[in-house]
């Protein structure tokens, strides 16, 4: 019955990747990036020559002992009781954390909270239980191990310096994609295979971040520029990385070929979707469709770019979360510009827009943020979604933290500020 179930997924994968993203036809097999393949780099020296392989054999350890850490954590999550004593993680915040993943589909879900109680392996617990809860591990016959070892996988390839790109980001994206595949006008029309794209493809859309953004990349002249050919450079670098972990881990390999490069081709047109540099491309055509009123989900072409559309959400939404949260993000995010900034002066670059410390305070890149690319694409959404609750919260959180970030910036203006106390002022102020 599976194998039958999987089959005709199969087919309707076909009929996607004919039809969707150019980007990722023009192979059909996925050239994967294999991990650890480059040298380590850090930016904040600019060092292209770091020893890699002693990085490389601390990475291995950390995963190897981070797996098991995971995996017995997981065994409490799900009520089984372990063979040995050894308790690598509080049992009452395990039992915290339990709490909240009863809760994991209401909007105010604190996702800085649920990273503290699972000891910082927040994107493991939260897709093992994720997938457990839509049914995708027995629908898949995903082996567990392999599950785990790929989602380690992925999360230790998230660069936990960066302030805001890192691994709870991702959790935060994938949360917020779960809640988003709830909506009932999309929610009755999924696939489990469409479930699972979606939230695959939220927990690796940034995987391998280096903290900086597509231009630094390409005027520094990094290799990663160099091979995508200054288009979709960070996107096609994730993407690629996912492929190569999932070959790695082996988590598909029991599927039929032709599904799984399907499956990765699809995860390429969702991740690569993410590129903010064709945001007004997603944007109008999302328009277009609910101008006409001719988006029909039961054809799987139109339920893939609901995908997109659904993952370009979450990817930004952080402006629709309560005030607590939001504030944090942003202060993390403008912290992660600001250190690009700073790396530019130093090597005498010319200063990526919203990366100047000293000109763009937190509050001005926020109200733009939300002015030309958080507001147009939620307008959209509260359409498509015809105003459900979750959309009406989601906007009224958007306008409150927009007027307090705008009361923010008169008060800044009032007092004369040049922006040159604004970082350690906002940065710290966080919850």
């Amino acid at each position: 019955m599976e194998s039958v179930a999987i089959e005709g997924h199969t087919n309707r994968c076909a009929t996607i990747w004919r039809d969707g993203d150019a980007r990722v036809r023009e192979q059909a097999r996925v050239l994967s990036e294999r991990r650890g393949s480059f040298p380590f780099i850090d930016f904040r020296l600019l060092n292209t020559t770091a020893n890699s392989g002693e990085i490389g054999t601390k990475k291995k350890l950390k995963r190897l002992l981070s797996f098991q850490r995971y995996f017995h954590a997981s065994r409490l999550l799900r009520g089984i009781v372990p063979q040995t004593s050894l308790h690598l993680l509080d049992e009452d915040y395990l039992g915290q954390a339990g709490h909240m993943l009863s809760k994991v589909g209401t909007w105010n879900f604190d996702i800085f909270l649920f990273d503290r109680l699972t000891n910082g392996n927040s994107l493991v617990t939260l897709l093992c239980h994720l997938f457990n809860g839509h049914g995708l591990i027995h629908h898949f016959q995903l082996d567990m191990v392999k599950l785990h070892r790929f989602l380690v996988m992925v999360q230790e390839d998230y660069h936990s310096q960066n302030p805001y790109h890192n691994a709870v980001h991702a959790a935060d994206v994938t949360q917020a994609m779960h809640c988003y595949l709830k909506e009932p006008r999309l929610a009755r029309y999924l696939t489990p295979l469409d479930i699972f794209l979606g939230l695959l493809a939220a927990t690796a859309h940034d995987v391998d971040h280096p903290g900086v953004n597509q231009p630094f990349l390409v005027k520094t002249k990094h290799h990663l520029a160099s091979l995508y050919q200054n288009v979709s450079v960070l996107e096609n670098h994730h993407w690629r990385s996912t492929v190569g972990m999932l070959r790695e881990s082996g988590l598909l390999s029991h599927l039929p070929v032709e599904m799984t490069q399907e499956i990765e081709q699809q995860l390429g047109s969702l991740i690569l979707a993410t590129d903010i540099s064709r945001q007004n491309e997603f944007l109008s055509s999302f328009k277009t469709h609910l101008d006409n009123d001719d988006l029909s989900l039961e054809d799987a072409e139109h339920r893939h770019f609901m995908l997109q559309i659904a993952l370009k959400c979450a990817d930004i939404s952080n402006p629709c979360r309560v005030w607590e949260m939001s504030k944090q993000w942003s202060e993390r995010v403008c912290e992660e510009f600001y250190r690009q900034g700073d790396l530019e002066t130093k090597f005498e670059l010319e200063i990526s827009p919203s990366c100047n410390q000293h000109m763009d305070t937190v509050p001005a890149i926020q109200i733009g943020f939300m002015t030309y690319l958080v507001e147009p694409l939620f307008d959209e959404w509260r359409r498509f979604t015809d105003n459900t609750p979750l959309t009406e919260a989601m906007m009224s959180h958007l306008r409150k933290n927009k007027a307090r970030w705008r009361a923010l910036h008169h008060n800044q203006h009032h007092r004369g500020d040049d922006g040159s106390g604004q970082r350690s002022e906002v940065v710290e102020s966080g919850p």
